[in-house]
């Protein structure tokens, strides 16, 4: 009998921790539909939650005019197996859509997280966001303009806040009044966003830029970048990390000593170990 009940046990502790790791992962939800857009997420969870679980929104870059919410499907699930609700959007691109068109769809993403909250078990007090590039900038103004009403849109959810609790910020632009001559596609892609270069449209350049926006209420934030960047300057972080610190904001700058944009091998890892810890200590209970 001693036997028996020792053997149920272990089977017991073995399948709870098989569904521990199980997830349930769900695409092309529409979240919002702006100009009749039908922007979708795909949506990764863990198949039981006991409690309320926080939850990650992730954000692709691409320049503003370019990439797919699938690019983030993978950490997504990752997220999922360690506890997260997380999901990965789709915003509108330039140069149909310019700016702040995508920030408002990333600001309408955090809001339907809370608004869905109960129908996927989310804590709508601790939303975190991450995003690489256009995403990182984007991730990083949702960390900066939590309580500006010009940037809300009306992408639904009105009710709901798009506040959110941290920021991972993957070589995202700060300044994008001095990003000409600094990368190698700036003068090409930011006028397709902001409507003009920095000359004839400078008020939107700097509208546009997170570090303008930094305030003692900015979200703590994880920046990521690597030295030898040739999109987005080291610098551009540099920026940031101490804008934010006279702020008397939780920060923290992971410079990857000869990494460059979109990290690889150990920089990779290095970035997502970063990364899991920073969302365990923030998001975590």
């Amino acid at each position: 009998m001693k036997n028996f009940l020792m053997i149920a046990v272990a089977v017991s502790l073995i399948a709870a921790e098989l569904n521990a790791g199980e997830i349930v992962f769900e695409e092309g939800i529409e979240y919002t539909n702006p100009d009749e857009q039908h922007l979708k997420l795909n949506l990764a969870r863990p198949k039981q939650l006991d409690s309320l679980a926080p939850a990650v929104l992730c954000i692709h870059g691409g320049g503003f005019r370019a990439g797919k919410r699938e690019r983030w499907d993978k950490l997504c699930r990752e997220l999922a197996e360690r506890g997260y609700v997380a999901a990965t959007v789709t915003y509108r691109l330039a140069p149909k859509y310019k700016f702040p068109a995508a920030v408002y769809d990333v600001k309408a993403g955090v809001r339907w997280l809370r608004a869905n909250a109960e129908k996927y078990k989310i804590d709508p007090n601790r939303i975190g966001v991450v995003g690489d590039s256009a995403g990182g900038h984007l991730v990083q103004f949702l960390g900066v303009t939590g309580c500006v009403a010009r940037f809300e849109g009306d992408g639904g959810n009105a009710d709901q806040s798009s506040r959110v609790s941290c920021v991972v910020n993957y070589y995202g632009p700060s300044d994008l009044t001095k990003s000409y001559g600094k990368s190698v596609d700036a003068a090409e892609v930011l006028p397709l966003w902001l409507g003009g270069d920095a000359t004839t449209h400078r008020q939107a350049h700097i509208l546009a830029s997170p570090l303008y926006w930094v305030t003692p209420e900015a979200a703590p934030s994880l920046l990521l970048h690597g030295t030898e960047d040739p999109y987005v300057n080291h610098e551009q972080a540099v920026w940031m990390h101490d804008k934010l610190k006279s702020a008397n904001v939780e920060v923290k700058l992971l410079t990857l000593q000869g990494a460059g944009h979109g990290f690889r091998d150990e920089h990779a890892k290095r970035a997502e170990a970063e990364l899991f810890e920073f969302f365990a200590r923030h998001l975590k209970p």
